[in-house]
């Protein structure tokens, strides 16, 4: 058994990746999360010519898959960890020195692009450490072209409950509760597709996990 510090420790990284622990962090998180990052990549409906945003990507792994989707495209990535930017910026440096992805830190609150800038925006794995929910999601809304998209991953809150970290520092969601959260924005809801996978757990054993992609349209 882990004890409660150690809990605290993992999902504080989870959170806002830092130092070694960190690095280790990111790559396995990457590892874990890369089905439920191209399920809300694929459901984006990607064409060339997108610019498309990710908020909070972690070590950024997944960007060459996102350019597979299509010609001249431009990436843009937010982090609140200073490590995931560094980390993000170096694993596509090739991306970044041809001006096609851009990495930025921000404050998980306010996004920082002019209004209707985006076509395409995703978030994997972040919804559980929104500081105010409603609030961001106007931020989304307000940089997003109109009848651009919206994709949220998530682990569903069946599966989250049973990893002994998340009552710390996780806000926990089922479909019911991010579909209510919606409905307090302007977004029009596309629809929404819940996958189940096999994954191995932070702790090593195999598990089903379910997770979500909800599709929204401004």
């Amino acid at each position: 058994m882990m004890k409660q510090e150690e809990l605290q420790e993992i999902a504080s990284q989870l959170k806002h990746p830092t130092g070694e622990k960190g690095i280790e962090m990111a790559n396995m998180m990457h590892e874990t999360n890369i089905n439920m990052t191209r399920h809300s990549i694929q459901n984006l409906n990607i064409s060339a010519g997108n610019i498309i945003l990710e908020l909070g990507h972690g070590n950024a792994g997944h960007v060459e898959f996102i350019f597979q989707q299509g010609d001249n495209m431009r990436y843009y990535g937010l982090e609140m960890s200073e490590l995931m930017f560094q980390e993000a910026r170096q694993i596509n440096r090739n991306f970044v020195s041809q001006k096609q992805a851009f990495f930025s830190i921000y404050d998980g609150n306010v996004i920082p692009y002019e209004d209707d800038f985006f076509d395409k925006i995703f978030t994997v794995n972040t919804i559980y450490f929104w500081q105010d929910p409603e609030k961001l999601l106007s931020e989304i809304y307000r940089v997003l072209k109109p009848k651009g998209i919206l994709c949220i991953t998530f682990a569903e809150e069946s599966f989250m409950k049973q990893l002994p970290f998340t009552k710390y520092k996780f806000e926990l969601y089922c479909t019911e509760k991010v579909e209510s959260l919606i409905q307090k924005t302007a977004f029009r809801y596309l629809y929404k597709e819940t996958l189940t996978e096999k994954i191995k757990t932070k702790t090593g054993e195999w598990v089903d996990r379910d997770f979500t992609t909800i599709a929204l349209e401004k």
